[in-house]
């Protein structure tokens, strides 16, 4: 049997899709994921709560922006 190896978040797809694709997933995922810098208080505390939904703990702001990451 072949050993695999997993590409970060995308290895829950195993041999399926290829590198190119999975490889662009873990691109976005780990954009979407970590924090982001809030556009009303400039520090850093944005985190996505759904699509397009995002909320700074720092200020408390709840604001729709892009789907994936903040656009600035």
């Amino acid at each position: 049997m072949v050993k695999l190896k997993k590409i970060k978040s995308a290895g829950r797809f195993g041999a399926r899709y290829g590198k190119t694709p999975k490889a662009r997933l873990v691109k976005v995922e780990e954009k979407q994921r970590k924090k982001q810098r809030c556009p009303f208080c400039k520090k850093l505390g944005v985190k996505r709560s759904s699509k397009g939904i995002w909320k700074c703990f720092k200020c408390n702001k709840k604001f729709a922006s892009g789907v994936f990451y903040l656009e600035q």
